[in-house]
């Protein structure tokens, strides 16, 4: 539940989406990082065209409510917002 509280604090004094997309950034780069550190990078190459398309379509529906998400932590009460 402090997760919640940690981001609730984070949207306080920044746009909600400015919020997610800093976020997001940063869970980008640790994927990376992971990729790197295991040696998967070479993996890249074979991902086909079906991959592709369903990772992309399976990141945006991931994305959209998160952007929903922090918004509703920017104007609302966490414990309205998040339940435990």
């Amino acid at each position: 539940m402090w997760v919640i509280y940690v981001a609730k604090v984070g949207v306080e004094i920044i746009n909600s989406t400015l919020a997610a997309a800093l976020r997001t950034v940063i869970v980008l780069i640790m994927s990376w990082i992971i990729v790197f550190a295991s040696g998967r990078r070479n993996d890249l190459a074979t991902i086909g065209h079906k991959s592709f398309l369903f990772l992309t379509l399976s990141g945006t529906a991931t994305g959209l409510p998160w952007l929903c998400y922090y918004k509703a932590l920017q104007i609302g009460e966490v414990p309205k917002v998040a339940s435990k």
